[in-house]
């Protein structure tokens, strides 16, 4: 019977990195897919999941050019100045569009991370390795970031 309903386009990308300019990346390629109508998933592990710590998600450093924090600062005005909308708002139009947040239990595990530690109303789901190919395996776009 729902054999022959054809499900909308799926991308799925594990945030590894928690550094800033990966989060959006990350944050921005997901919009993008939802606001095409495609399905999308976020699956945080290792650094990437120390972003949804409580008051962690605009924490990260930049991948490049960093310098003790100063490259960060600078980025930051330049972001202010084009408009660039914050971190915050760019999960939460996620979240809004019906992207799907997964944390990965075995790195808050080998990090110990604890439920408690993670802002909580922005995960939809804790999960494995196998939670992770379960959304990938329909996936048309899938990302390591």
């Amino acid at each position: 019977m729902g054999d022959d309903v054809k499900k909308p386009d799926k991308s799925t990308i594990i945030v590894h990195s928690g550094d800033m300019d990966k989060i959006y990346s990350a944050l921005i390629v997901s919009n993008g897919a939802l606001s095409m109508g495609m399905e999308a998933s976020l699956f945080f592990t290792f650094w990437g999941l120390q972003r949804l710590q409580k008051g962690g998600l605009e924490k990260g450093p930049l991948s490049k050019m960093n310098f003790l924090g100063l490259g960060k600062w600078m980025i930051n005005g330049r972001m202010k100045k084009a408009n660039v909308v914050s971190l915050e708002r760019l999960l939460n139009d996620f979240r809004e569009l019906g992207g799907k947040v997964i944390a990965c239990e075995m790195t808050m595990e080998i990090m110990g991370i604890d439920k408690k530690d993670l802002n909580q109303e922005i995960i939809d789901e804790y999960g494995a390795v196998g939670t992770y190919v379960n959304e990938a395996r329909d996936s048309k776009i899938t990302l390591f970031i």
